[in-house]
This record gives C-alpha cells, structure tokens and sequence, in this order.
C-alpha cells in the first residue's frame, strides 16, 4: 500500500470537470484507489464518493493504492492534482 498527501489548489477544487479528469485517470489502474479526506475514505473510481467529500481548494488529501500498479497511480495522480488538472 502506498499513499501520499497533495494540497488542491486548483479554483474550483475537486469538483465537476476536475473530478471527472481525476476519477478517469484513476480508472486506468488496476490497482484499489481511494481517496482520503478527514478520516473519510471513498473510492477514487466513483463520481459520487469523490464529489461527496467536498473537496475545495486549500484542501489537504491523501491519494492511497493498494495493488500492482500502486505507486505509479498515486505518482500520477498526484502530479495530475500538482497541474492544477492544466487549467
């Protein structure tokens, strides 16, 4: 299990196109992805768990992966929410 945390500093946080960016790039893996804000843990591949934690800017999450791809999916997905989703 690998995870690390990531400050949102993109406008609108992780919410509407951003988090559909997000849960698209995570579906790409094979491994388990959650994210976690606030000792709330929801899937990193569903819409409504992300959207559902309220994630505005400013806001401190942690990525975590548990699987055979772990560390390459919370590196990119990391770096995707790092990029501000090239906004």
């Amino acid at each position: 299990m690998v995870s690390s945390e990531v400050t949102v500093q993109n406008s609108v946080g992780l919410h509407a196109r951003p988090a559909t960016f997000f849960i698209q790039r995570a579906n790409e893996f094979k491994s388990s992805i959650w994210v976690e804000k606030d000792e709330r843990r929801v899937n990193a591949k569903s819409l409504l768990g992300v959207l559902s934690l309220g994630i505005v800017k400013g806001t401190v999450i942690s990525i975590i992966a548990d699987g055979s791809d772990q560390e390459e999916a919370v590196k990119t997905l990391v770096e995707l929410i790092k990029s501000n989703f090239t906004e």
